[in-house]
């Protein structure tokens, strides 16, 4: 018997519960993997709230890093003992798991599990900002809305690292200096005249965009895009942003959006993966801290992510 933890109904982190169940043997394609650290994610929060819908009931979580076990049937590349991660694939929180080989990757000895656990998915997503979303080059100057954010931390400070201008905006003054440690510039949201400073720094608007937030702040991202630049919209917090208006258009603004998935997949997973281990090997992340969690605490840590309390990248230790 493994220990898990399921919903049996959306709603609030009470519907969090802790289960005992038997794992089968690994089927066609897929790795037994006994899981050592889950990373924990805001789409985590919405397949609780409901907002992402899933068959219930469920074992909420998408990404978690460990040891093989046994493998299924047709798969090659991966035996038991090797450590692993993947960044999406559901079932995460989970002591063992069954998980789809298609998903994994081997992790460098250099990588601790609880590294690969807090870093992959955030970490890749902000590899798809930079690199396939957008892609500044050094020199150009770029403004991250929810800079203060766990993927709006991780993309200021690797754009940073790659000599990109970074603006970032905090959305409260006690997030203010966490946000100037990974930025070039760091405004907060509530000033009086944000976009005012923005265009002092960038007079004729800056390059690109990347909207952690969504809805409430797209006109800030509007007003501060140069013509011909690229809003990056990236996850959703205060909902969704406003479509493209023709006004945009006639701007030759591009507003692009998507999950990692569709970015991040096939050959392209290796590359962004050993982009974020140099990354994490060079120390460019190593001002952020991390906020652990007991596997039997998982609703004190979504209560966090509810409240918006959360002190560092969160990570289930499993």
């Amino acid at each position: 018997m493994s220990k898990a933890i399921q919903i049996q109904s959306t709603g609030g982190p009470e519907v969090l519960q802790l289960i005992s169940r038997d794992v089968d043997r690994p089927g066609l394609g897929q790795v037994r993997l006994a899981q050592t650290a889950t990373g924990l994610n805001y789409v985590d929060v919405m397949v609780r709230t409901g907002l992402f819908p899933v068959g219930l009931p469920a074992i909420p979580g998408f990404e978690a890093a460990g040891t093989v076990e046994a493998v299924g049937p047709g798969v090659s590349g991966f035996a038991p003992g090797d450590r692993v991660a993947y960044f999406f694939a559901d079932g995460a929180y989970a002591e063992v798991s069954n998980v789809p080989a298609a998903a994994l990757i081997l992790l460098p000895d250099d990588i601790p599990d609880e590294t690969a656990a807090t870093f992959l998915a955030k970490g890749l997503t902000a590899w798809m900002g930079l690199h396939a979303l957008a892609k500044p080059a050094p020199g150009d100057t770029i403004l991250v809305l929810g800079a203060s954010g766990n993927v709006g931390s991780i993309l200021s400070r690797w754009a940073t690292a790659e000599g990109i201008n970074v603006i970032g905006v905090a959305g409260s003054s006690s997030k203010l200096d966490k946000v100037a440690a990974g930025a070039t510039h760091a405004l907060l949201a509530g000033d009086n005249d944000v976009s005012g400073d923005i265009r002092q720094i960038a007079p004729d608007g800056v390059d690109v965009v990347y909207d952690f937030v969504g809805q409430s702040t797209f006109d800030l991202a509007v007003a501060a895009v140069r013509d011909g630049g690229v809003i990056a919209t990236i996850g959703a917090a205060s909902g969704s942003s406003t479509p493209p208006t023709e006004a945009l258009r006639r701007r030759g603004v591009e507003v692009r959006g998507g999950g990692t998935p569709q970015y991040v997949r096939d050959g392209t997973v290796e590359i962004a993966a050993a982009a974020l281990w140099d990354r994490l090997r060079r120390g460019v992340f190593e001002d952020l801290s991390v906020e652990r969690y007991a596997f039997e605490d998982v609703a004190r840590a979504h209560a966090a992510m509810d409240s918006r309390r959360l002190g560092g990248l969160p990570v289930l230790i499993v």
